[in-house]
């Protein structure tokens, strides 16, 4: 059974750097063709994906945030991590990591709530 786990600071002030962890345990091997990504639900609002990477370098993300995020994945912890920078109230959310292939995201965290306020 494939377990997700977000972890990362619950309150970020305006302008800072947001960073989050994913960490996966359970089931098989991961393997390069996984394809691991963000995902965020504003409150009252639908979901959104910020990005997704393949491999261990392979990324890419939302055009409009292209600017503000990096997506990368250490393979020897089982990990992966979001930076969003110089965030905003708007990028207050529940985040998601997840996990899966090109069409479809198998397993997800729990999500982990993040609010940008000062």
């Amino acid at each position: 059974q494939v377990q997700l786990q977000e972890s990362g600071p619950g309150l970020v002030k305006p302008s800072q750097t947001l960073s989050l962890t994913c960490t996966s345990s359970g089931g098989s091997n991961t393997r390069s063709t996984d394809y691991w990504r963000w995902i965020r639900q504003p409150p009252g609002k639908g979901l959104e994906w910020l990005g997704t990477i393949v491999g261990s370098d392979n990324a890419y993300y939302d055009p409009s945030l292209k600017s503000r995020t990096s997506i990368s994945r250490d393979t020897s912890k089982n990990q992966f991590t979001l930076q969003l920078s110089s965030v905003v109230p708007e990028d207050t959310a529940v985040y998601y990591c997840t996990r899966g292939g090109p069409s479809g995201m198998d397993f997800w965290g729990k999500g982990t709530q993040v609010t940008v306020s000062s």
